[in-house]
């Protein structure tokens, strides 16, 4: 189930990145050809632009794909280096935390304020919120599952990570 998530939410930020390019080409026409635009383009480019980057969050930590330096961390013995991809996934956790509560608070006042966008169209503010809300809730969803199956692995003997086949650093 969350497997078809990860691929709902990133099959989300593909289309949004090519609503990005769609909206950024007509605004460039428009502007040429007409002397005109797309109205509220910089706030429905920068909405777009928190679908593009969150949703794929998901798919991205399912996958261990995160940026990392293992400069260090692969010159140690597996089992410090499964302790530290544990270390590493649980700090996530709580770094996370502190943004699905910031996330939804914006949402809620969002909501209950009716905030919108000043321009043409008064945008509300709304979606790019819960956007915002959901792509870090099923982020965090996925480290913790991660984590559990993380240490259940360690436990029973298992690796995370496989001993230095002599990779160039």
């Amino acid at each position: 189930m969350l497997r078809r998530i990860e691929r709902l939410l990133t099959d989300l930020s593909v289309i949004a990145v090519l609503g990005l390019g769609g909206m950024i080409t007509a605004n460039v026409l428009m502007r040429t050809l007409f002397n005109s635009g797309v109205p509220d383009t910089t706030v429905i480019v920068a909405e777009l632009m928190v679908a593009a980057v969150i949703l794929p969050m998901v798919a991205t930590t399912a996958a261990r794909a995160h940026i990392a330096v293992e400069l260090l961390a692969n010159q140690m013995p597996v089992r410090v280096h499964d302790a530290l991809i544990i270390f590493g996934s649980i700090f996530g956790l709580i770094a996370l935390a502190p943004l699905i509560w910031a996330g939804w608070r914006e949402l809620t006042h969002a909501i209950e304020a009716g905030s919108f966008f000043f321009g043409d169209l008064h945008l509300p503010k709304w979606p790019g919120r819960l956007i915002f809300l959901i792509g870090i809730s099923f982020c965090w969803l996925r480290l913790a599952i991660m984590v559990i199956g993380d240490i259940r692995t360690v436990r029973a003997g298992g690796r995370l990570s496989e001993p230095d086949s002599g990779k160039a650093a």
